[in-house]
């Protein structure tokens, strides 16, 4: 197990101050709950930030107590309160999904999930891409939306001359940049740092993507020595060049179950400590990585398309397009690693 310096402690302090004060805009006399293991170095550091960053807060052992202590701990919030998750794994409490039954109460919630995941060294990168920069975020994040959501078509270029074709305008872009001022709930899932859509047209996407990371089926990194081409007619993926039995047996999976496999989210990462060679195990992690990604298989619960029956919808894959360049309507918007907006 690694030991932090106390120069990373303050650092995570820092950046847990920055997103409650700058993202989640909690201040007292709002309070504050902090649910938390003791399970892992990591989480041993983002436990100690908040209690740096919210000296006042309560603080529970997920593991010390009973099921029902930390239940009775969340009826005891208000409208408007603060629960922070800081999970090893991922808690369960029963029926109970702990940030949807939040949400509905009105409390402001963040949630660190599965930070086992990200052993060692990762666990820097982890704390890095908790740092909050709002003129970034929020000024790249809505000038991306805006671009997105007028576009009429776009090309994500990954070079060795494999270009994946958007023949279509694309949905209204959805905003996961600390900002909620116009969303129900505040908080979510950290660290943050994402613009997505899909294509309102899904059988207009066409063409070769190259792919240097996908999910595997314990929802870690795979990272194949070389990066895998994947072959997209109509939106769906027809064939995989310097393919790996990891991916084909995902791609098998989804067939079995799907019969096909769709392309559909497209997303825009912004968050700058991940990029193609700084990584995490945690593919809900990596996801923010600054770069396109996409998904694989017919699940997206955000759009909702009329060939797809959400019951029989299963698979929501995330594969990493290698990204060499990014165009909307012909105008390059993402450039030498970042987006240009």
């Amino acid at each position: 197990m690694m030991s932090f310096s106390p120069d990373v402690q303050d650092q995570a302090a820092r950046h847990v101050r920055d997103l409650l004060a700058m993202a989640i805009e909690y201040a007292p006399p709002q309070r504050a709950l902090i649910v938390h293991d003791r399970r892992s170095e990591l989480n041993a550091v983002l436990t100690e930030a908040y209690r740096r960053a919210v000296p006042d807060a309560r603080f529970i052992d997920f593991d010390a107590v009973e099921p029902q202590e930390v239940l009775d701990a969340f009826a005891a919030m208000q409208s408007g309160d603060l629960v922070a998750l800081i999970q090893t794994t991922s808690f369960r409490l029963e029926a109970f999904r702990i940030r949807i039954e939040l949400f509905k109460r009105g409390l402001k919630v963040i949630e660190h999930l599965h930070l086992s995941r990200m052993p060692g060294a990762q666990g820097l990168a982890y704390i890095e891409a908790l740092a909050y920069d709002p003129a970034y975020y929020r000024g790249v994040g809505h000038a991306l939306k805006a671009r997105i959501d007028r576009a009429q078509g776009g090309v994500v270029d990954s070079g060795e001359g494999a270009q994946l074709v958007f023949g279509s305008p694309f949905e209204g872009a959805k905003l996961n940049i600390g900002d909620y001022s116009a969303m129900n709930n505040v908080g979510g899932l950290f660290p943050i740092g994402e613009v997505f859509t899909e294509a309102q047209d899904l059988e207009a996407v066409n063409g070769r993507v190259r792919v240097f990371v996908f999910g595997d089926t314990t929802f870690h990194v795979n990272r194949p020595d070389v990066p895998i081409t994947m072959i997209i007619e109509k939106g769906r993926v027809v064939g995989a060049e310097n393919s790996t039995p990891a991916f084909d047996e995902m791609l098998s999976i989804i067939r079995a179950h799907e019969g096909e496999v769709w392309v559909r989210e497209l997303g825009f990462g912004m968050n700058r400590a991940f990029s193609r060679d700084k990584m995490v195990d945690d593919i809900g992690t990596y996801e923010r990585m600054c770069g396109i990604h996409l998904s694989l298989g017919a699940k997206h619960g955000q759009y909702q398309k009329p060939q797809f029956k959400r019951k029989d919808t299963r698979y929501h894959v995330d594969v990493f397009a290698v990204t060499e360049a990014v165009y909307l309507d012909g105008e390059r918007i993402y450039a030498d690693g970042a987006w240009q907006v």
